[in-house]
């Protein structure tokens, strides 16, 4: 497959995400206490519903990653050569922050809209974010879910076991149910680009606490390559 093709995959389906999910939480939507409209739950069926769509969607075309984590965990499993990573990252980077750039146009048309802290579905800790976890329960639960996210993505897409037309649901149950547990914490990230389209509109204290959403899904998704290699590789 054309590169160019792929990176474009990427990016739209990097986009359709974070509108969605995003999207979901803003607009349908999160209040300063909590999730309200659609709930918690309708928050997490939007971003594992967005991502189940687009691996049917683009999957055949880039494996539909749309989450740099996945890609550079694809890469230290030996399945993503480093130009393609590169890529695929700038790519996803792109289509979160065109997303979130909608988002911000549409939720503008609200009347009295004016930027929360923390708005358009950004990620966060600490006092006035969601249930006020702390650092250390925020890191601890990117990292683990990210480890668990991308064990199911190596098990559904890299073993000759697996139905191929079966990966996209387990992938797309699997994010549902992480937003589930994680979205109290820290609004739910395990994606770098789904963090960094939201604050870099948001500003404030999403743009100071955006490292720990590139650090922490980034070493989760390198642990479960390593497992994967070490452990489970067939």
């Amino acid at each position: 497959m054309n590169s160019s093709k792929k990176y474009f995959a990427e990016a739209l389906g990097t986009f359709a995400l974070v509108l969605f999910g995003c999207g979901a939480a803003t607009i349908a939507s999160v209040t300063h206490s909590g999730p309200a409209g659609i709930g918690l739950l309708g928050i997490s069926l939007a971003f594992g519903f967005a991502v189940l769509v687009m691996v049917y969607t683009i999957g055949p075309i880039s494996g539909c990653h749309i989450n740099p984590a996945i890609s550079i965990a694809m890469l230290a499993a030996g399945k993503l050569s480093a130009k393609d990573t590169v890529g695929y990252i700038i790519s996803q980077c792109i289509g979160a922050i065109a997303a979130a750039g909608l988002l911000y146009v549409l939720a503008t048309g609200s009347a009295g809209f004016s930027m929360p802290e923390w708005g358009l579905g950004a990620n966060g800790w600490g006092p006035g974010y969601l249930g006020e976890y702390d650092m250390k329960s925020a890191l601890i639960a990117e990292f683990a879910f990210t480890f668990l996210f991308l064990m199911v993505i190596f098990g559904a897409t890299a073993s000759k076991h697996t139905s191929p037309m079966m990966a996209g649901l387990a992938i797309g149950i699997s994010l549902a149910l992480i937003h589930m547990v994680v979205i109290p914490i820290t609004g739910t990230s395990v994606n770098p680009a789904r963090s960094l389209g939201p604050a870099l509109f948001a500003g404030g204290m999403a743009l100071q606490q955006l490292w720990l959403f590139i650090v922490a899904p980034i070493a989760g998704g390198l642990c479960a390559a390593l497992v994967r290699n070490i452990f489970l590789d067939d």
